[in-house]
């Protein structure tokens, strides 16, 4: 029997949700840039916060890790970086993806919040995985970052239902307890089959 929440929403994060980790593309990065792991990936998690909420574009985020490394890179060179970077990002976990297409199709609403950058709107809504979801919301266009209260909120009202209705997915504990604390269902996720046997646990009905 395929799986299914009648009167839920469930709300997923793409990054390492949906998405595996990209340890090759991290690989490719620190080959392209000539940086060691311990130098770049500070530095481009620290600046992340400002590209995802939609303080830096796509190319000043790559300047800034070059200012702040010691580098000068080209726009030519900040493509390749952000090239390789980007596409590493789509390469999904099947098992997770089969998830969520399982909801869409046994009548689920399934819908998209994800911190991300300007980069990642077209992307999540025009890919074949964008066709399972109502709605996508992307932190760089509202300029709010999970787990700020305001965007689980903003997500409720696109979607037309009270937070009660919603269950959010993250594989991060405080945006699942950022969610939690509006009065939806946060699950932290950990492995496809968790969230399986959690999704499930919400389906059967209680005594």
């Amino acid at each position: 029997m395929s799986l299914s929440l009648p009167g839920r929403v469930v709300v997923f994060d793409y990054g390492e949700v949906i998405s595996r980790t990209p340890h090759a593309a991290r690989t490719a990065l620190l080959e392209a840039t000539g940086l060691d792991a311990d130098t770049l990936f500070p530095v481009y998690q620290e600046l992340r916060h400002d590209l995802d909420r939609g303080d830096l574009s796509v190319l000043d985020y790559w300047r800034a890790i070059a200012a702040r490394t010691g580098q000068r890179w080209s726009v030519t060179e900040i493509h390749r970086l952000w090239a390789l970077d980007f596409t590493g990002w789509f390469e999904v976990d099947p098992e997770v993806l089969a998830l969520v297409e399982e909801l869409h199709d046994a009548g689920t609403r399934v819908a998209l919040l994800s911190n991300a950058g300007f980069d990642f709107g077209d992307p999540y809504r025009r890919s074949p995985m964008g066709s399972l979801f109502e709605t996508v919301v992307v932190s760089a266009e509202e300029h709010v970052l999970k787990p700020d209260a305001s965007i689980y909120r903003d997500t409720c009202a696109r979607l037309g239902i009270e937070p009660a209705a919603m269950v959010f997915v993250d594989n991060r504990q405080e945006n699942a307890a950022g969610a939690e604390a509006v009065g939806a269902v946060g699950l932290h996720f950990t492995s496809a089959a968790g969230l399986r046997a959690d999704l499930e646990a919400l389906a059967t009905p209680t005594a």
